[in-house]
């Protein structure tokens, strides 16, 4: 895990290093404001970090006050307790929602659950085709239509089919237009009642996907679509591509939603499972002793 974390936040750290080429056992005050800023936490967050620390700050003292920033209910990523388990993927194109996709149902499948995909971008025709080449890598079904159709009818059939051959897990992706338009607003409303027309209480899980490069950039864009249809936690996609990697922070803080996952590549097996504890230790492993 922390071998997966070190990959991931090796932009991060590199730009940390820059500031303390030098491991030490405590850190002057001012530094750390500068590290953490260098690694795109807000300003306020940080001020938020460093209030009440001390003018020398070992590493137990930071810790215990970045820790602090993961104030959501705790949330595990619960195994699955309806068959199938529904989730619906949401995020703006671009961000890396079919690669994500096809993670998750990697992941599933090496647990030797069964998986279904649901095309539910049909605004983009792209989107089908990629989603269909993943579903073909990973080696799973999949439900489309064509491009331009009705996506919510795709959400209906995909959760019936799945239904009816007893499939584990079925995860639906949606539109990824810009979110403050009202129509995909409205679109993916629609989706979420027509699941659970198809079958109640799903979607069982909403899930938004940020892209790690847009660092804390993302945190509005996260609100609105939170706003619209409620997420349930959050995926970063790209962390190894970014030295931002201070703004999951941020995102952690600010959203008070739960990071389930953070993408650290783009093969199948690049997804690994979000833990604050280790997160932290990986940044912190660069700069104490």
């Amino acid at each position: 895990m922390f071998h997966f974390f070190k990959r991931g936040l090796a932009k991060t750290t590199e730009a940390i290093k820059e500031i303390v080429p030098k491991k030490q056992s405590k850190l002057d005050k001012e530094i750390i404001e500068e590290l953490l800023l260098e690694s795109d936490m807000s300003y306020d967050l940080v001020e938020t970090v460093i209030n009440g620390l001390p003018k020398k700050v070992n590493r137990i003292q930071l810790y215990n006050s970045l820790i602090s920033l993961f104030i959501y209910e705790p949330r595990e990523y619960t195994k699955a307790t309806n068959k199938p388990f529904v989730e619906m993927v949401i995020g703006v194109n671009g961000a890396g929602k079919t690669t994500t996709i096809a993670k998750l149902a990697n992941r599933y499948k090496s647990e030797g659950k069964s998986v279904m995909l649901g095309a539910g971008d049909t605004f983009r025709a792209a989107a089908i085709e990629q989603l269909t080449k993943w579903a073909d890598i990973v080696g799973v079904p999949i439900i489309s239509t064509k491009h331009g159709h009705d996506p919510s009818a795709v959400v209906y059939d995909t959760i019936l089919s799945a239904k009816s051959k007893g499939i584990d897990h079925v995860i639906i992706d949606t539109a990824g237009r810009l979110h403050n338009h009202t129509n995909l607003s409205n679109e993916l409303q629609k989706m979420v009642r027509v699941a659970n027309k198809a079958y109640e209480g799903a979607p069982h899980r909403k899930l938004l996907i940020l892209d790690g490069t847009q660092g804390s950039s993302s945190i509005n864009q996260a609100k609105q679509f939170d706003e619209i249809v409620g997420i349930d936690g959050v995926i970063i996609t790209k962390l190894d591509g970014t030295a931002k990697g201070g703004s999951l922070f941020t995102i952690a803080s600010e959203l008070k939603l739960p990071i389930f996952f953070v993408g650290v590549g783009e093969k199948k097996d690049d997804l690994i499972e979000f833990n604050p504890k280790n997160y932290i230790n990986t940044i912190l492993d660069e700069v104490f002793l």
